[in-house]
């Protein structure tokens, strides 16, 4: 970028600071960051080359927008339950029992917490799981951040509801929508998180999202997303766990965008006995392109990593699934498990999945499968046989495929949108 350019930027980043009472450590985190961003480089996604995507474009931050009256259809007055709505930088709609909060249960928005628990923020905030200068786009995201929450579930606290966040992508302007998400998990906390994206207006923007997990030992997180975004959203997801010992995380994504996107989506066991179960379905479709890596990285003796992935494409769309296990050289009996499947509905299509087994120790077990294929001529001549129309037969057929997935997922809820937001798709 030029001087200009650079000192644009500067003056932006330090006003913003300002006006939200950041800490002094977060100001020079950002600045930092700026200053490095020309000299990193872009993530690697096999297959998938993302250099020329709007991944950078001007993140000049906007001036604030009134928000809080649209969170009304969002709002089910019949739930009192922990819910945190967000639509484009603006916290619209916060709502937390009081019985957690008298347990210590922190769950607002990154600006309240930056400035009521910022030990707490500092603690984790781009310290484990993401680190600031890994690449261009954490960098970014780490300078130019506008929007985010923290959840803090203290030790030995166990939530039986879960805690609701619904994100609002603001594309009535233009606007960039890099958020981060802090979730810090104390020892043997327990609790099902769910976050939902969507997307207002048609306004071509760039979605820049961190999503942090911390698991301190013998924490067990139900990490649940429903994605959503907008056609005209180019997006770059990272969601990251850092697991201590005998810490669980279980993943359940569900990749719905409509425009272009790339996304990390990795655990790293660093703890003895740590578990990671992840488990994706996404559907393509127009002519978009999802590029999806999926890394399990068992550091700690004992630890378990699997990853089950499912997609559908269609039309001329490209889906792209890249499962890494990785067993460290000391993770003596760790477990590192993968299934990528992609199921092409289009002859213009273009479905990938890669395996990949990075394996330094011994006495360890691992394993993988990984195919791409049309839907079974046989299956779909049962189904028609017995009366149904070939769009019907075809839709049982990915009912099937994708529910196998659908099925394990921890939370009932997001299983049931899950399957009301495939539905939606497959009929368009």
């Amino acid at each position: 970028m030029t001087e200009k350019t650079f000192k644009t930027h500067l003056d932006a980043i330090r006003d913003f600071s300002l006006s939200h009472a950041e800490p002094e450590w977060m100001l020079d985190l950002r600045l930092s960051m700026l200053d490095k961003i020309d000299g990193l480089e872009l993530p690697f996604f096999e297959r998938v080359k993302i250099n020329r995507w709007p991944l950078l474009e001007d993140p000049t931050i906007a001036a604030e927008t009134e928000a809080v009256m649209l969170a009304n259809e969002f709002i089910d007055d019949k739930n009192d339950g922990p819910k945190l709505i967000q639509i484009g930088r603006q916290t619209a709609f916060e709502q937390l029992p009081m019985e957690l909060i008298e347990k210590g249960v922190i769950f607002t928005d990154i600006f309240t917490a930056l400035e009521e628990h910022p030990d707490l923020v500092k603690e984790a905030y781009m310290q484990y799981a993401v680190k600031a200068d890994e690449d261009k786009l954490t960098a970014f995201h780490a300078a130019f951040m506008n929007s985010g929450i923290f959840l803090y579930v203290p030790k030995n606290v166990v939530i039986e509801e879960p805690l609701e966040a619904l994100f609002i992508q603001n594309s009535e302007i233009k606007e960039n929508f890099v958020k981060h998400v802090l979730i810090l998990a104390d020892v043997n906390s327990q609790f099902s998180y769910v976050e939902k994206y969507e997307t207002i207006g048609t306004e071509k923007n760039l979605a820049n999202i961190i999503v942090e997990v911390v698991a301190k030992p013998g924490s067990k997180v139900k990490f649940s997303a429903v994605d959503q975004l907008g056609e005209a959203t180019t997006t770059y997801f990272n969601r990251r766990g850092h697991l201590l010992k005998d810490a669980t995380i279980d993943w359940a994504l569900g990749i719905m965008n409509n425009g272009d996107m790339v996304a990390d989506f990795d655990s790293d066991l660093i703890g003895e006995g740590s578990h990671s179960e992840v488990k994706i379905v996404a559907i393509s479709m127009g002519k978009q392109i999802q590029g999806i890596d999926t890394r399990v990285t068992n550091y700690g003796r004992h630890s378990i990593g699997h990853i089950l992935q499912h997609g559908v494409i269609r039309d001329k769309s490209t889906l792209t699934f890249n499962g890494i296990g990785h067993i460290i050289k000391g993770a003596k009996g760790a477990d590192a498990q993968q299934e990528s499947r992609v199921l092409m509905l289009s002859d213009k299509a273009r479905g990938d999945a890669n395996p990949i087994l990075l394996i330094d120790e011994n006495d360890v077990t691992a394993g993988h499968a990984a195919s791409v294929g049309r839907v079974d001529p046989e299956e779909m001549y049962y189904l028609m046989s017995r009366g149904l129309k070939k769009v019907d037969a075809e839709r049982l057929v990915i009912r099937g495929f994708l529910g196998s997935v659908i099925a394990a997922i921890p939370v009932k809820s997001v299983r049931e949108e899950l399957v009301d937001v495939i539905e939606r798709k497959l009929s368009i």
